[in-house]
């Protein structure tokens, strides 16, 4: 069986050809550089907008990638009342939201900092503490335990093991060599730095649990220390949509030898891919604030609240569209009121009708009315 990735003898010293990747690189800097010269002249109040929407797809995708799922809405308004933006703290229904927000809000001040231990058992206890179900797992601290760390997939007794990771026993002196390498690493490319970060983190899998979620908020840390400014992309809203592609590059690169140019190849596209999204998401913010500022002074506080929850739900749109059933549910008013409500939100042109929905109505936001 091939040995993994940290059993050979000359882990950790990565190599790559850097003549494949060159080209990757280049474009992701282009791009990066172009959305920079985008919003440069936006309002504060739409850069910080976008930041806020960026950092809550970062969040929700990044727990979707771990089974867990939080409704925007919390997360939102944590990361909102944790960065003073709410006068009055907003009501977060789900506390266990608070937790993934704060590794956001975390990241993107501190980005600056060194990376440290510290920091690292911060970021862990603070998504694993809140799950009361997870209660008797390692928090705040590297996994100790002396059974075998161990990704496995299949039924009891047909288990299929695809990557062990360093024995227990080796982890802190691992993560020291790491936190020197990642320290000292501001050199290299920040997108082929951010790869091999990554890569290096999930190879350790230093923690109990929250490997994914962390080795992912490092690789944001090293794109936005490149840039002197906290990155305008989510990493793990493309990843959520290339799972298994992602695991499949992952545990290909953890069998492999020390060449890792597949792995970065496939990272960096990712990346890129990533920042080609970014901007869609920061044009959908744009969008958002001119039809607030020509449909917002039309609409009653029935039409605001549910214009407001189908707006929320960001570039991919409030799922289905709107019905008179789903309006009244929102806005807690009768069907014939949420269908007279409709109509006169249709008959200004906030939103525009469905097709295809048979007998019952249905209606989306009509975005390209403020073009």
């Amino acid at each position: 069986m091939m040995p993994y990735i940290w059993e050979r003898e000359d882990w950790p010293r990565f190599k790559w050809d850097s003549s494949l990747l060159d080209r990757k690189v280049y474009e992701y800097a282009k791009q990066s550089n172009r959305l920079l010269g985008e919003i440069k002249y936006l309002s504060d109040d739409i850069k910080t907008e976008s930041l806020i929407d960026l950092m809550v797809s970062e969040a929700v995708k990044t727990s979707q990638i771990e089974g867990e799922k939080f409704e925007r809405d919390d997360v939102r308004s944590s990361i909102r009342n944790q960065l003073g933006l709410n006068q009055t703290p907003e009501l977060v229904k789900d506390p266990s939201a608070h937790g993934i927000a704060s590794l956001m809000v975390s990241v993107r001040n501190h980005f600056k900092e060194p990376l440290t231990t510290d920091n690292l058992f911060e970021w862990q206890s603070t998504i694993i503490n809140v799950r009361p179900r997870l209660n008797t797992l390692e928090v705040g601290r590297w996994r100790s335990a002396p059974s075998p760390m161990q990704i496995v997939s299949g039924a009891i007794g047909k288990e299929i093991i695809h990557y062990e990771a360093p024995p227990s026993d080796q982890i802190a002196k691992e993560m020291d060599r790491y936190i020197i390498w990642f320290n000292n690493s501001n050199h290299l490319n920040a997108a082929i730095r951010a790869g091999v970060a990554h890569l290096y983190f999930e190879c350790i899998h230093p923690f109990a649990d929250g490997n994914g979620r962390i080795g992912r908020a490092i690789s944001e840390i090293a794109l936005s220390q490149e840039l002197g400014h906290p990155v305008l992309l989510s990493l793990s809203s493309t990843i959520q949509g290339k799972r298994n592609e992602y695991y499949d590059a992952l545990n290909k690169a953890s069998h492999g030898d020390l060449d890792i140019t597949e792995w970065l190849i496939w990272f960096t596209e990712l990346v890129l891919e990533s920042q080609l999204q970014s901007k869609d998401q920061i044009k959908f913010v744009l969008t958002k604030a001119r039809f607030w500022d020509k449909f917002n002074p039309l609409l009653n506080e029935r039409q605001n609240k549910v214009l407001n929850r189908m707006i929320r739900d960001g570039l991919n749109g409030f799922i289905g569209g709107i019905s008179a059933q789903k309006y009244s549910k929102i806005s807690g008013c009768s069907k014939a009121t949420a269908t007279r409500d409709l109509t006169a939100l249709f008959n200004m042109g906030a939103i525009l009708m469905l097709e295809g929905r048979g007998r019952s109505t249905g209606y989306d936001l009509n975005l390209e009315a403020i073009l």
